[in-house]
């Protein structure tokens, strides 16, 4: 008698507890999935101004530097050599103007006496100014060499990390040739799409970004007018992105469109032996019916799935 009691409890509660979903069609995003890699806003070169061999170099991949921050330095043995024959001629020259000097004041004092000519008064004071200019120009060659030699401190261009450095302390390098390449300008995740979906794509669009077990979202913040090689370029960023290492890739999903979709509640899907049933109300009655599953979605904070066969629109789906 007590179970009898039970069994008509239960079954006079359980369908004040359900409820009826009437089944219409969802649009959904297409989502299309990309890898994209990790890269550096600027990548700038760390150029030698001067040639010859490098004697120090400071950083190595993976270093983080300060712009203008002294990375290496280059050094040619010919600059010091002309320096020091700059200033055996700057020695020389001014001994010439003593010497001038000299003989300019002996002129002036012999013309005041009227011993000498101004002619030849002129012709020491011109003289003294010729060595004087002489001495002038010496000193600013020698002042030519020194910035050069300053030039041989290569510098970072711009604050950042180090992406490669391709020479090795005692290399001998060129004019121009680059000491080391530079990442700055923060990191952000460079997208090559299929020109087909270009239309599809806007800035400020969200993706899904997919790294080990765990999803992110990011948002498209620029999208290059140039299509190479079939494929439009995009530059996302993200939020606490992983920048341990540079062209590393990750799996992303872009909205490239939309469809229509059957969906209902999870917790509406019951599954015995494999196969997935749904209860639904057909006249007042309620009749299990089989049914293909399609992929997860969370839609307004109800975790919705996909039909795929089994249902159609207008159904009354009974949930629990």
């Amino acid at each position: 008698m007590r179970a009898l009691l039970l069994a008509s409890f239960i079954a006079a509660a359980g369908p004040a507890l359900s409820e009826t979903v009437a089944l219409s069609r969802v649009t959904l995003p297409e989502w299309k999935a990309v890898y994209g890699r990790i890269e550096t806003k600027e990548t700038i070169p760390a150029r030698a101004r001067l040639g010859g061999t490098i004697r120090a170099l400071s950083v190595s991949e993976g270093d983080t530097v300060t712009e203008g921050q002294e990375i290496a330095l280059v050094h040619d043995d010919k600059i010091e050599f002309q320096i020091a024959a700059y200033d055996a001629q700057i020695a020389a020259l001014k001994a010439q103007l003593a010497t001038a000097e000299t003989e300019l004041k002996r002129g002036e004092a012999l013309v005041e006496r009227g011993v000498a000519t101004v002619q030849r008064l002129d012709q020491l004071r011109t003289t003294v100014d010729v060595v004087r200019g002489q001495i002038t120009s010496t000193e600013a060659q020698r002042d030519i060499s020194v910035q050069q030699q300053t030039e041989g401190r290569v510098l970072a261009p711009a604050a950042g990390r180090v992406l490669t450095v391709p020479v090795t302390p005692g290399a001998v390098i060129l004019p121009g040739e680059p000491v080391a390449t530079i990442g700055g300008g923060g990191f952000f995740l460079r997208l090559s799409v299929p020109e087909r979906h270009a239309t599809a794509l806007t800035e400020g669009d969200a993706i899904r970004i997919t790294t080990g077990s765990e999803e992110g979202e990011g948002r498209i913040a620029k999208l290059y007018p140039q299509i190479d090689n079939g494929r439009v370029t995009a530059d996302v960023e993200v939020e606490d992105l992983d920048t341990a290492y540079v062209n590393a890739r990750l799996l992303v999903r872009l909205p490239v469109g939309e469809r229509q979709a059957l969906m209902i509640p999870a917790d509406a899907v019951s599954t015995r032996s494999g196969i997935d049933f749904v209860t639904v109300s057909e006249a007042g009655h309620e009749a299990e019916r089989a049914v293909v599953l399609g992929a997860a979605v969370t839609l307004g904070g109800t975790e919705m799935v996909e039909v795929l066969t089994g249902l159609a629109v207008n159904d009354t789906v009974v949930t629990p």
